[in-house]
């Protein structure tokens, strides 16, 4: 329960932190029902909503009323246990631009940008409302070295502070089944 508390805090401190961070454009050409499923979180930058954990993934599924419903885990090694958080998500404009909105709290929302994404949607980069937030993400649990490193390197020249990405471990994901 304490997680989910500190994610819903991250997410309260990110209320009303929606847009794009300056100078970033959002990928156009979005396709929400590719997009949807489950991705492993490759790296990050560090935050107190998922410090500490492995095996972090996320689950994407379309909702009757059009939202995303958004799944999040993470296993906590410290207490040997999983962790969880649900919530929803919006477009911030255009359902054809990976701009939108995530709350895990009622209607405090936060950013979630997709700035680069595969066009087979096998991996993507996600910032938040400004380059203190980012994730790279991939449908698989590893990314294959010289992809992450494009990426890596591709944040790094949009701004992100790329040494100090934490690269997650995925020992403990158990196989998702839709």
């Amino acid at each position: 329960m304490k997680m989910k508390w500190l994610w819903t805090g991250a997410i309260v401190l990110l209320a009303g932190c929606s847009g794009v961070p300056e100078g970033l454009q959002p990928v156009a050409g979005f396709d929400a029902d590719k997009y949807l499923g489950h991705w492993n979180e490759i790296a990050r930058l560090d935050h107190s909503f998922e410090r500490g954990l492995t095996d972090v993934t996320a689950d994407y599924r379309k909702l009757p009323d059009g939202r995303i419903e958004v799944i999040n885990r993470g296993f906590d090694a410290k207490k040997n246990k999983w962790k969880e958080v649900k919530g929803v998500a919006r477009f911030q404009g255009k359902s054809d631009i990976a701009s939108l909105e995530v709350s895990f709290f009622g209607p405090l929302y936060g950013a979630y940008n997709v700035l680069v994404l595969d066009p087979q949607y096998r991996y993507a980069m996600v910032a938040g409302p400004n380059r203190d937030y980012l994730w790279i993400l991939a449908r698989d649990r590893q990314l294959d070295p010289d992809t992450l490193a494009i990426l890596v390197e591709r944040a790094r020249s949009l701004g992100f502070v790329t040494d100090k990405l934490i690269y997650v471990e995925h020992k403990n994901t158990p196989i998702m089944v839709d």
